[in-house]
């Protein structure tokens, strides 16, 4: 039995069932097919080479490797070079992403976990069968750069999006529900405030 969830309008998705399913959590899949993936893209310009949280090049993108150690002078090159502002969303902005997401899983019988869309980036658990992850990756992109360019949400011909993206292997059913739980649990304090905030500069 996998963990439901249930698709929301406030950019997340909450659990139906709290606790994991026993079935689920103590089966180990002997396949080469994992269970699922986290899937985690990122909005334009909002984390660039030389952050001070760290970032990935092609030396430094290993799963929990080291990453490029911060450096100001890298950063502002990198911000330099940017092409428009950092795409900041809104709560308009999410819950376009968050339906580009729930679509494209309906539309290709994905089967979609769990979800959670932030103001700079979108975490996804799914299990999509054989296709490889980074199918899956593009295609939340591109489904959310349609959704968001169609309102005039993002007015660019750059994407909205930065290059690739993170696609964790989750090959049980306990790493499935960790994995949920970071995506519905551990993404910090409601992003109602925030919202406010914007409202209140425009």
């Amino acid at each position: 039995m996998p963990v439901a969830v249930q698709v929301s309008t406030a950019g997340v998705s909450r659990w139906s069932n709290h606790h994991p399913p026993t079935t689920m959590t103590t089966f180990w899949n002997d396949n080469e097919v994992p269970l699922g993936y986290l899937i985690t893209i990122r909005t334009y310009g909002t984390w660039l080479p030389g952050d001070e949280r760290g970032s990935i090049d092609r030396y430094h993108n290993s799963f929990r490797g080291p990453r490029v150690l911060p450096n100001p002078i890298l950063e502002q090159q990198a911000r330099s070079k940017l092409k428009s502002a950092p795409l900041i969303l809104d709560s308009i902005k999410r819950q376009a992403v968050k339906d580009a997401i729930v679509e494209v899983c309906g539309n290709r019988d994905w089967l979609l976990r769990a979800i959670n869309v932030r103001t700079n980036h979108a975490h996804s658990v799914v299990s999509v069968g054989l296709i490889k992850p980074s199918r899956a990756l593009n295609a939340f992109k591109a489904y959310a750069t349609r959704k968001l360019r169609e309102p005039g949400l993002w007015p660019y011909a750059h994407s909205p999006w930065a290059e690739r993206g993170s696609k964790r292997w989750l090959w049980t059913g306990m790493s499935i529900f960790n994995a949920c739980d970071y995506v519905l649990n551990g993404q910090g304090h409601d992003l109602r405030d925030f919202d406010e905030l914007e409202r209140r500069r425009r």
